[in-house]
């Protein structure tokens, strides 16, 4: 249970930091790197949203007979799905996978629904290409964003079906978060090389202070062996 709880409070804490970010970036538009694209898989995700909704709906025959109201269903369902990858947007910034989709409500008269979705890339620890054996047959791939695990579940990672270079994406991500990793530890060696130096200068000072006081020493010697030579004399 306190664990259960414990990692509530790191998805709290996270979304937190991408609320935060998010509300700056609103301020300042972010570049866009890389988008993804959709229409050309219009037809392909159709027809296999379509096929497997009747795969279930013939299920459902056979069990309770609601399948045979999910056939009828069948043309709203199509148009539903037009709309829904029409909308889909999904892009790349400096900092952020954005993902948006406007989709109709089951029952289309009833209006729509917007789900937008920031993944921060310092959260991301990898993108998936998925493409299952019914997927196949269509041609249509799925992106799954992975979490680095610290901080999120691995049951909320994000899942894209119907982007139509997911390769390319992939490649942009990974290119992206490579490039992140080579700032980070470039700021690093540029601080550890600012310490050497600092620590370099304090010996370098610390050296000739020594240096002095032997000098003056030296001097103090000198005086005493001479004072001492007048007085034998």
């Amino acid at each position: 249970m306190v664990a259960n709880m414990k990692k509530m409070e790191e998805v709290v804490e996270i979304d937190t930091l991408e609320k935060s970010l998010l509300e700056n970036n609103d301020e300042e538009e972010e570049e866009v790197l890389y988008a993804a694209s959709f229409r050309e898989m219009e037809k392909n995700f159709v027809k296999y949203q379509t096929v497997q909704w009747v795969l279930y709906s013939v299920l459902l025959i056979l069990a309770w007979g609601i399948g045979l109201l999910m056939l009828i269903y069948i043309p709203i369902r199509r148009f539903i799905l037009r709309k829904d990858i029409r909308s889909r947007t999904l892009y790349l910034t400096p900092n952020a996978i954005v993902y948006k989709v406007t989709r109709p409500v089951p029952f289309p008269c009833f209006g729509v629904l917007h789900k937008e979705k920031h993944v921060l890339l310092h959260s991301v620890a990898d993108v998936v290409v998925e493409q299952g054996y019914l997927q196949s047959l269509f041609g249509v791939y799925s992106l799954r964003i992975e979490n680095v695990g610290v901080r999120r579940p691995p049951s909320d990672d994000v899942k894209i079906l119907g982007v139509a270079n997911p390769n390319a994406f992939r490649k942009a991500v990974m290119m992206r978060l490579s490039n992140i990793r080579n700032e980070i530890v470039s700021r690093q060696v540029a601080t550890l090389e600012d310490a050497s130096h600092s620590g370099e200068m304090l010996l370098l000072q610390k050296l000739e202070e020594i240096g002095s006081s032997v000098k003056r020493m030296q001097t103090l010697l000198e005086e005493q062996q001479s004072q001492a030579t007048e007085s034998i004399d």
